[in-house]
């Protein structure tokens, strides 16, 4: 991750300024992952027991956990459950800061359910956050060539979503009748990184332009003039016109779902890092400020910020986890007082995500309570969810090697 010499220079006395010092700070987020180091082994406890203390079912995934309930739900590793790829991608996330070579084995063993994948018929844009979640991690720890393969296939399959009249990949190919057209949802910003990395690691450099394409595509169409998201982006299949925007996850059509602008944030964070386009980061930052200017105290969100129940609505820790993340990088790649200010919200979500009104703790084996999954579809409300404690384990990680590269 690239640091710039302004955020070096002013790290202490922003730090000084939360109240902690630089190294006070490390041994926070030491903690906070020795934390996700006890609560992975548990939830493998918890899983070996469920097969009688025989070999573990690494074709099943923990999924969630739901807020009355203290055991996971476990999901399959199949096409149709987007969800698979997190489970081993903590796994590897946790060996990174442990090197327990225990985990790195079942972090193996789990990761290799989901390479079959890579070579059928893409089912949906999800096959980024199944593959590279767990492969993608998987090899950058290990340079395994067999990793490599497997991510590059994927590659190749998840580009035959894209629809060229379009200028961006079909996310729900299943889903084209019900909202009358091609469509284009927020997550999907997420999975041009596979196609990004593949084209610069021997993959098919048409790859990039297809992730270019699709970004472009839903930067110019998938937000509102105050920098807002739609989930959903429609598109007419064949003049590849926009539509409309509506929402699928969210309370309506004008509102700003909370996990889908975390999603854009993310990805267009991304597209400048890849790229190093300077709209992506201009957008990055537009983007980024129409969320945190709208933030709760402690910085993590209700699950969509038009919810005419708030502050009854639920909050939704997972959006806080992928923003703490995206934030991580972005604070790099701005200067002064934005830099700043970027860093200091992550550093607020982060501490918030780490106290008891957010951690499991001994009550469950997931790292994080309070996330939303579909509102509107009555799933996942208020629950423990696996991408929540992935962008978790995600954000700690690149924070910490953050302090590890000013300390230098």
């Amino acid at each position: 991750m690239k640091t710039t010499s302004l955020i070096l220079g002013a790290a202490s006395g922003l730090l000084a300024a939360c109240g902690m010092s630089v190294l006070s700070d490390a041994d926070r987020v030491n903690e906070a992952l020795d934390y996700c180091d006890h609560q992975v082994h548990r939830t493998l406890g918890e899983l070996r027991a469920l097969e009688g203390g025989q070999t573990l079912d690494y074709t099943l995934m923990p999924r969630n956990i739901a807020r009355d309930d203290t055991a996971w739900n476990l999901s399959p590793a199949t096409p149709d459950e987007w969800c698979a790829g997190f489970w081993p991608g903590i796994l590897w996330y946790d060996y990174e800061h442990t090197g327990d070579t225990l985990v790195r084995r079942e972090a193996e063993r789990y990761t290799a359910s989901l390479g079959y994948l890579a070579s059928r018929p893409a089912f949906d844009h999800d096959l980024g956050f199944l593959i590279f979640c767990s492969y993608g991690n998987g090899y950058r720890l290990t340079g395994n060539p067999a990793y490599k393969k497997v991510v590059l296939d994927a590659a190749d399959t998840l580009a035959t979503l894209y629809r060229p009249k379009v200028g961006a990949l079909l996310s729900w190919p299943r889903n084209v009748e019900m909202f009358g057209g091609h469509n284009v949802i927020m997550d999907n910003m997420m999975n041009l990184e596979m196609l990004m990395w593949a084209a610069k690691n021997g993959g098919n450099p048409y790859l990039a332009d297809i992730a270019v394409a699709h970004a472009d595509k839903t930067m110019r169409h998938q937000f509102r003039p105050d920098y807002t998201s739609y989930h959903v982006a429609v598109y007419d299949t064949l003049t590849g016109q926009f539509v409309r925007g509506v929402t699928h996850q969210g309370y309506a059509d004008g509102s700003m779902w909370a996990r889908g602008q975390a999603w854009g944030i993310y990805g267009f964070t991304m597209m400048y890092r890849e790229t190093r386009d300077t709209r992506y980061l201009e957008f990055a930052r537009k983007i980024t400020d129409a969320y945190l200017v709208r933030l709760p105290d402690d910085y993590v969100p209700y699950w969509d910020f038009d919810d005419p129940a708030i502050p009854q609505s639920p909050r939704d820790a997972s959006a806080a986890c992928v923003v703490a993340s995206a934030l991580t990088e972005l604070c790099g790649y701005t200067r002064g007082d934005e830099s700043l200010r970027y860093r200091s919200a992550a550093q607020k979500m982060l501490a918030s995500l780490a106290s008891p009104t957010y951690r499991c703790g001994a009550g469950k084996s997931a790292f994080l309570l309070h996330s939303v999954g579909n509102m509107p579809a009555h799933s996942e409300i208020d629950a423990s969810i696996i991408y929540a404690d992935y962008y978790y384990i995600e954000a700690l990680t690149r924070w910490k090697k953050l302090l590890e590269s000013e300390g230098e």
